[in-house]
């Protein structure tokens, strides 16, 4: 209570002192005749003011929790292990593991990649395989949601356990946890992901001791705790829900837009020249009432199988009335034809008789001769409802497809119809990290590249459904991936005044001291006791040392979403990719490296032999210090040759 009182104390002073200082930077200290150095550096300044405000609110009512009672009465679980093309002997390892449990389940290896010796290991050792049918051929595959998915339909547990391929379960992990499901209400029960093959000091910041711990405690307290994609527990009626009412709100979407397109195909239908007619005209009058009413019905909650079978009754009878009024102008244009032959028979010349002939032919060429034309778009729109979902391998989906992660989308849509989450902070799996900077990289870009992903498709701030709070906590995880383009100001800013003599802030010293000091302080000690003692450092560096994931993680995200790019999976490898350094990884970072040492050097000689100001030449040279230091994780990180088991764990 002490602590959690002198952390709200923190807070509301961060909060003070960082408005202070960004709303004096804003008014009173842009220099604006370096405007293009001294507007980005401010942004970001306000960036990470914005991201200091969501992490004292996801601290306020951070939750630790009791024990859980007793698992439910008879509680079946099924036991997933995801994977694709991990290592036969990686997977069961997991997979054995799994089996040792000690609440009773069933084991299931989930093998994406339908391997025969995959299934072969599987049945020696007596555990369920599943792999996909035939369903998903030519189909979109999803990824891992995609194999989960197609795994719901073939088992039958009330509760599920999900695991990747390298997350080896404890055997308490089911006792330990399946009690808070005595809650009717609570949908997911996330644990920890802690690594048991990182060196000493972490060098490839696998560990994520803030996150796993008082952040998700933190979304915890205001039940938004969400789904990690492995080390979770997930209630199986709650997924499928969430599948029914994806399938429900995609169906409603398809068949709104496929009426509002076939609306706009009879009011151009109106003006096709076969619309002179009087039948055709009938015709589509009665198509653009039956959609009227179709769509009146839907808002009316009508069932979607009456409602469309209706319309294409209607269409239907539309359509054959248009088809009799064709036939009857094909009939008049063959009495034309049999009156031409009937005149050549009565004496005219073979040559007028060609002439009247082809005369005839041509008219009838330019014609439009078939009126059912008129409602042709109209049909085209309406074959567009389709309520079996061809296009995919199964109509309902429980966990999200719109990201490359299907995990938080999934928490977050769990929270939107009313469920509840639990983080419980225990180590009950011990899983694999990176081995080598270039598996690191590719890992972090398809984590981040997710998230950018819903928060393009699905932005959690317009999810009215969710409480504020719900909202604030999962828009604070997407927020964070923007630093990228924050690091590079702050990289940038101390190089232009060093190497250039251009000065971002038009103040003097004590002005500025007097603001940025005391904000800086109690930022550092909101973290501190936030923490409470947990190692932060390696997570600061990390997140700006890796501005160009970061930005490629947003550029790339919103040309899939916005642009329809195409963006791969790539499975996290489970072993060394590489041998030796892998310098070519952290080229950008290298280059401002180099930067950052010219600066410091030319900012040392201007400081001694031209007489450059020396409180903001100090200030700026201690500042590109700090760069380098962040940024000299990436040399360990490069030549780092993989973990070696006598080492010290981290």
């Amino acid at each position: 209570m002490t602590r959690m009182f002198l952390l709200r104390v923190v807070v509301l002073l961060t909060l003070l002192l960082g408005v202070n200082y960004v709303a004096w930077r804003w008014v009173f200290s842009l220099n604006w005749d370096a405007w293009w150095i001294a507007v980005p550096l401010v942004a970001a300044e306000t960036y990470s003011l914005i991201d200091v405000c969501l992490f004292g609110m996801t601290m306020w009512h951070a939750r630790t929790r009791p024990l859980p009672p007793p698992p439910p009465e008879g509680a079946t679980v099924d036991v997933f292990i995801t994977t694709y093309n991990e290592p036969i002997d990686l997977v069961m390892t997991t997979a054995l593991a799994a089996q040792r449990i000690t609440h009773p389940h069933t084991t299931w290896i989930l093998d994406d990649g339908a391997r025969a010796e995959m299934r072969d290991a599987a049945a020696a050792a007596g555990l369920s395989y599943l792999t996909r049918g035939e369903e998903w051929d030519d189909r979109p595959r999803h990824a891992k949601a995609g194999n989960i998915n197609n795994a719901l339909m073939a088992t039958t547990g009330e509760y599920l356990l999900i695991l990747d391929a390298d997350q080896i379960p404890r055997p308490t992990i089911l006792d330990n946890t399946l009690g808070y499901f005595t809650d009717d209400r609570v949908a997911l029960v996330q644990t920890p992901q802690v690594f048991s093959n990182v060196a000493t000091g972490d060098p490839l910041g696998s560990q994520a001791p803030l996150f796993y711990g008082p952040i998700q405690q933190g979304k915890d307290g205001w039940n938004a705790a969400f789904f990690c994609g492995s080390n979770a527990l997930l209630r199986r009626d709650a997924l499928m829900q969430l599948g029914i009412v994806g399938y429900v709100r995609e169906l409603d979407q398809s068949i709104g837009s496929a009426l509002r397109n076939a609306a706009r195909a009879v009011q151009k239908s109106r003006r096709h020249p076969a619309a002179r007619n009087p039948a055709v005209l009938a015709a589509l009058d009665a198509v653009a009432l039956a959609i009227a009413e179709a769509r009146e019905q839907l808002r009316d909650r009508a069932p979607f199988a009456e409602v469309t079978y209706e319309l294409h009754r209607r269409v239907d009878e539309a359509t054959m009335s248009i088809v009799a009024v064709d036939l009857a102008s094909m009939e008049e244009d063959l009495r034309e034809i049999r009156a031409l032959a009937a005149g050549s028979a009565l004496g005219t010349s073979m040559a007028e008789h060609l002439a009247e002939v082809n005369s005839t032919v041509a008219v009838l060429a330019t014609r439009d001769l078939s009126p059912l034309n008129a409602l042709e778009a109209v049909q085209a729109a309406l074959r567009a409802i389709a309520i079996d979902r061809p296009d995919e391998a199964q109509p309902v989906m429980p966990l999200a497809t719109i990201s490359v992660t299907e995990d938080m989308a999934t928490s977050m849509r769990l929270h939107a119809l009313g469920w509840k989450s639990v983080y419980h902070h225990e180590l009950l799996a011990d899983g694999l990290a990176p081995e080598d900077v270039g598996t690191m990289l590719i890992q972090r870009l398809r984590w981040a590249q997710g998230t950018m992903q819903v928060l393009l498709r699905e932005n959690p701030l317009t999810q009215w459904k969710m409480a504020l709070p719900q909202r604030l906590m999962y828009f604070a995880t997407m927020w964070s991936y923007f630093a990228g383009y924050a690091a590079v100001v702050y990289f940038a800013a101390p190089i232009v005044f060093l190497i250039l003599g251009i000065l971002p802030v038009d103040t003097n010293t004590f002005d500025f001291f007097v603001r940025f000091i005391p904000f800086f302080v109690v930022n550092q000690l909101l973290f501190l006791i936030a923490g409470r003692g947990v190692p932060t450092w390696r997570g600061q560096q990390y997140s700006l040392a890796l501005f160009p994931v970061w930005i490629n993680a947003c550029t790339t995200a919103f040309q899939n979403v916005v642009l329809g790019t195409p963006l791969g999976f790539a499975v996290t490898p489970k072993t060394r990719q590489a041998t030796g350094a892998q310098w070519g990884l952290i080229k950008a970072q290298l280059v401002v490296m180099g930067l950052l040492v010219i600066a410091i050097i030319v900012g040392v000689l201007r400081m001694v032999f031209n007489d450059a100001e020396p409180i903001g030449t100090s200030v700026n040279i201690a500042w590109a210090i700090y760069d380098l230091v962040v940024l000299s994780v990436l040399l360990k990180a490069a030549t780092y040759q993989g973990f070696e088991p006598k080492e010290n764990l981290s």
